[in-house]
Formats: C-alpha cells, sequence, structure tokens
C-alpha cells in the first residue's frame, strides 16, 4: 500500500481512528477528517510517530460544500484520492411512530447521502487513474433490522445498496467498492447500553464478545489492499457471528 493516499472520515475516534492508524502502518499516507480538529492533529501525531503521512482536515458530512472543500484540500495536498473509507455516521434513535423528521433527515444525511457525495467527489480521478478503492462502513443492522432504529437501519442499509450499484458502474474501470458490517463493536456508541442491553446482545454473539475496532481496521486494511483486488460488490460481515447471511 505504499504511496497509496486514504481518506478517512469519522477519523477522530473509535473505527474511524483505527482505519486510519491501520492504514498508517500498512504505508498509505493518510488524510483523517472530523469536525473536530483537536482530535484529528492527535491521531495524524500518532500517524507520524509511527513513521507515516498524515493530514487532518475538518468535515462536516451533512454538508455536500464541506465534503468537497475537504477532498479537493487534500487532494491539492497529496495529488490525488486513492482510497476513501466512508466511516462517520450517526445515530438518533427513537420508535417510528414518534420519530422526529429532524432525526430522520439528520441521520440519513450523514450516513447515506454524505457517503454518496465523498464518493462523488473521488469518482472521476479514480477513473482516470484506473484505480481506485471504495470502502463503505455498513453495520449488521442494516442486513437485519433493528427496532427504534429505523433512520439508522434505513441509512445503513442503503449503504450496501449504494455499494452494490456503484460497484457494478466502475468496475471496468479498475476501481472496487465494498462495504464492510460491523457488528457491535466497543465504542463511545455501543459504550451507551445499559448493563442489561450490552449482557443481551452479547448472549447473542456465537464468539461471546464484543468486536473491537482494529477488527473493522483490519477488514478495511484488506480490501483497501492489492490482495483484494478481484473483490467487489461484496459486504463483508464482522459481527462475531451475531448475523449469518
Amino acid at each position: 500500500m505504499t504511496d497509496r493516499i486514504a481518506f478517512v472520515t469519522g477519523a477522530s475516534r473509535g473505527i474511524g481512528r483505527a482505519c486510519a492508524l491501520a492504514l498508517g502502518r500498512a504505508g498509505a499516507r493518510v488524510a483523517v477528517a472530523a469536525r473536530q480538529m483537536d482530535k484529528l492533529e492527535a491521531v495524524a501525531a500518532e500517524i507520524q510517530s509511527a513513521g507515516g503521512i498524515a493530514f487532518p482536515v475538518t468535515l462536516d458530512m451533512a454538508s455536500p460544500e464541506s465534503i468537497k472543500e475537504a477532498l479537493t484540500r487534500t487532494a491539492k495536498e497529496f495529488g490525488r484520492i486513492d482510497i476513501l473509507v466512508n466511516n462517520a455516521a450517526i445515530a438518533r434513535d427513537g420508535l417510528a411512530m414518534r420519530m422526529k423528521r429532524d432525526d430522520w433527515d439528520a441521520v440519513i444525511a450523514v450516513n447515506l447521502s454524505g457517503t454518496f457525495f465523498a464518493i462523488q467527489q473521488v469518482l472521476p480521478a479514480m477513473i482516470r487513474e484506473r484505480w481506485g478503492r471504495i470502502i463503505n462502513i455498513s453495520s449488521v443492522v442494516g442486513e437485519s433490522g433493528n427496532p427504534g432504529q429505523a433512520n439508522y437501519v434505513a441509512s445503513k442499509a442503503g449503504v450496501i445498496g449504494l455499494t452494490k450499484s456503484l460497484a457494478q458502474e466502475v468496475g471496468s474501470r479498475n476501481v472496487t467498492v465494498n462495504a464492510v458490517a460491523p457488528g457491535f463493536i466497543e465504542t463511545d456508541m455501543t459504550a451507551a447500553l445499559n448493563d442489561e442491553v450490552r449482557a443481551r446482545i452479547k448472549q447473542a454473539i456465537p464468539l461471546q464478545r464484543y468486536g473491537t475496532p482494529d477488527d473493522i481496521a483490519s477488514a478495511v486494511r484488506f480490501l483497501a489492499s492489492d490482495e483484494a483486488a478481484y473483490i467487489t460488490g461484496h459486504v463483508l460481515d464482522v459481527n462475531g457471528g451475531m448475523f449469518m447471511r
């Protein structure tokens, strides 16, 4: 992966941070993108201290203008973008019959529309270079459904459909588009669950543990590599066996 340029959204913490660090260790130059520059600078410093090259850039996935600006700045800094990891996401849970329009719109805007607009920005150059890796982070609930998360589930299921459609559009140009569907991972989002819910979820996982951000980062690093050159339109489940297709 030496000399490849990667752009990771939601890179300030959790899965995004782990993906950025893994790609940096694999030799890629990494743009780390999120809303909080201080946290991005800390991640960039970690990559650089390990001998890598990183570029922190602020990004609001709810804003197409912000997405365009961040990716344009990165392309100017590094010359191009070879690998896009669409990880940034939000959740605003609630029962469907009580869900506010703002909560529906916000989740779809960030998780699905933001993913599409980021892809749209990088595709022309990838097609021109005849090489690209697009990796979208979906979710196990995008495949299985989950009560109280209609907006989040719809957005993550939409990411899977988007992945498969784009893989067919750009495969002839040697650009692969894949998704990773994490199960329940030890992040700030799952840490907010109460002990009873955490225990019930763990019981449903055959491997009997929550995943780690590094479990997801390993899958992303593989899909970004030359070893995955003949894989496209695929959804890689990293969920400890809690959902099997």
